[in-house]
Formats: C-alpha cells, structure tokens, sequence
C-alpha cells in the first residue's frame, strides 16, 4: 500500500477506509453523509505532484494541515508520524471530494479560527510557527471543546471543526503505508487463518488486510 494520498483514494481503498476508520473511532460516522463518503469513492484522480494544490487548499493549507495532523499523532521511537504519512494532502483531498459545502465551509472557517487561536494564546505566532508544546496545548484545549459541543450538539448541526480534523488525520494516517505497517502490525495477504492469537496489553494492533 503506497503512503501517496492521491494513491489511497481507489474505489476500494476509500471505502474500506471508510469502514476502518468508523471501527477505530467506536462506532462514530465521519462528518458529512455516508453516501456522500461512498460516492467520493468512484471518482478517479491524477497524482498530484508534491508541494501542489488540491481543490481550493493551497499548498500552504496543506502545510497546515500537516503540521495538525503531526500534533495529534508525532513521530514516535516506534512510527514516523502523521507528517510522514502525508495526512495533510490526505485531509485536503477528502474534505474536497466528500464534504458537502456546507461542512468545508466549516472545515475552512475552523482553519482560520485555529491560526487566530494560536496567535492569541501564542503572542502572536501562528499555529505552524509555534513551538510543539504550544501546539499541543491549544490542541488538547479543542479536544475538549469539540466532545463539550458533542454532548449539545443538534443531529442537523454541522461538527465542531476540530473533530473533523481529528477523524480525518486518524482515517489518513491508519490507512497509510506508514499506519498500516509502523503503528500496527502487517501481514501481506495471502496468509493463514488464525482464530485466536495471543495478545499482550501494549502491543501493536493488528492491520487489516488491505
């Protein structure tokens, strides 16, 4: 499975990342409607080249992106992290092809709201110019913010932006070459059946087959 975001996205792989990403969240279906995921997932893109635009995101919003997603899940002494799984095109791409407008309109207006966060709580300095502690509090102060938002929301009401970037940078990164093969544990197909194996607490997930 390749670690390019424009790769990911065949019919197959989106579906089932689909499915995946509902299973690791409990259950939680991904902002926007499940028909609108699964229609997404019959369209054919071109790679895009490195460093390019995706829809209206520009390159520098993807940076941002990335750098996000890397604060929810960095590097660690085990797994490169979300940056490294290029989640950010990743994000970009999904909230492009899938999202109603209404819901990238929220996407979009909570990207800007997070810079000016950041400036506010950071004398200044951007989210992607800020240190990697600043980064993490304010994000885990929206953590809090989206499950409080949770507990009130209106089933018609859109998703606080930051849950949104939160389900994406986990469907982006579990479903990249990086997720599948570094923070869990991959057997290529085909293998044996086995029932029952032994787990200890700790350990690496197992991947599903691709």
């Amino acid at each position: 499975m390749s670690s390019n975001p424009e790769e990911q996205v065949t019919a197959m792989d989106r579906r089932e990342a689909v499915k995946r990403v509902g299973i690791m969240l409990g259950g939680i279906a991904l902002v926007g409607s499940s028909t609108g995921l699964l229609t997404a997932c019959a369209k054919d893109r071109a790679p895009a080249a490195a460093g390019a635009a995706i829809g209206s995101f520009s390159a520098n919003d993807i940076a941002f992106l990335d750098d996000v997603a890397d604060t929810i899940l960095p590097d660690t002494p085990k797994s490169p992290g979300a940056k490294a799984a290029k989640t950010g095109p990743f994000i970009a791409l999904m909230v492009t092809d899938t999202y109603s407008p209404e819901d990238q309109k929220v996407f979009r207006d909570g990207m800007t709201a997070l810079n000016e966060a950041s400036r506010k709580a950071n004398a200044g300095a951007t989210f992607s110019a800020a240190s990697a502690s600043q980064r993490t509090t304010l994000l885990e102060a929206l953590d809090t913010a989206q499950f409080d938002f949770q507990k009130v929301r209106k089933p018609d009401e859109a998703q606080h932006y930051f849950r949104m970037m939160k389900e994406l940078t986990m469907l982006g990164f579990f479903t990249s070459e990086i997720g599948y093969t570094k923070a869990m544990r991959y057997v290529e197909t085909p293998g044996r059946f086995d029932p029952c194996l032994p787990y200890a607490p700790g350990e690496k997930s197992w991947a599903a087959h691709a």
